[in-house]
């Protein structure tokens, strides 16, 4: 319901305004820095909301894009759920196949899933490896296999600050009729601020946090009498 804006240096608070429509944000930009002062910001940091992108470079005509890691991850993570679930819908309940797709669909989001060390999978019901048990699921829809290899390559490239290596595997995707089409034509269209993200450091890691704050505020408080002194409680707890 609220914009947020901070410092990705000192994480000091810039500005939290009441809504975030476009033209409450540019206007407030524009009315209390300078031509100069907002040209000399180097760098903004965002998720891939299209309507924040289409006025930044007017606000900030020499900033440098970078679209924030998680939400990348987040995308893709979500995509590769929305095939799973799909492919389970095909599956036997009691299939081996629907027990990991189904049960074990963490192992799928891990970046390092132990493929040497057997243990007891007790959704599975038998010894396996983290390994194993992801073969079991994704080899049985070619769809899912390749929206899971897609996520794990796409994460480690961009974890590793693999810049080529990331554009690559966004450029080179062959669409193959599933959502992970659409979530790689998002990835597409940001590309330049998707690849600054592999090459910085900066993220919204702590305007999130901020966020959460705010979050349990509310939840503390049971609303407030007013805006107003929502908003001082606020700029209280952030500053």
């Amino acid at each position: 319901m609220s914009f947020i804006c901070i410092d990705a240096d000192t994480h000091k608070s810039v500005k939290v305004l009441s809504d975030r429509l476009n033209r409450t944000i540019k206007q407030f930009f524009l009315s209390q820095y300078s031509t100069a002062e907002r040209a000399a910001v180097q760098r903004v940091i965002m998720d891939m909301n299209a309507s924040y992108q289409a006025f930044v470079h007017e606000l900030f005509p020499n900033a440098e894009l970078i679209i924030d890691r998680f939400h990348i991850i987040q995308l893709m993570g979500r995509t590769m759920d929305t095939i799973r679930t799909q492919c389970l819908k095909q599956l036997d309940k009691h299939s081996r196949e629907y027990k990991v797709l189904k049960s074990l669909w963490r192992l799928f989001h891990k970046a390092n899933p132990d493929a040497q060390k057997s243990r007891y999978l007790f959704d599975l019901n038998e010894h396996s490896t983290e390994q194993n048990a992801i073969d079991i699921g994704a080899d049985t829809f070619p769809a899912f296999k390749t929206a899971y290899e897609t996520y794990i390559d796409l994460h480690d490239a961009l974890m590793g600050r693999h810049a080529d290596e990331l554009k690559n595997i966004i450029t080179n995707y062959q669409p193959n009729g599933t959502p992970l089409d659409t979530a790689m034509h998002t990835l597409r269209k940001n590309l330049n601020g998707v690849i600054n993200a592999a090459k910085s450091s900066y993220s919204n890691g702590p305007i999130e946090g901020i966020n959460r704050k705010i979050k349990e505020l509310k939840r503390a408080c049971y609303g407030f009498s007013n805006q107003a002194n929502m908003f001082t409680r606020v700029y209280q707890l952030i500053a």
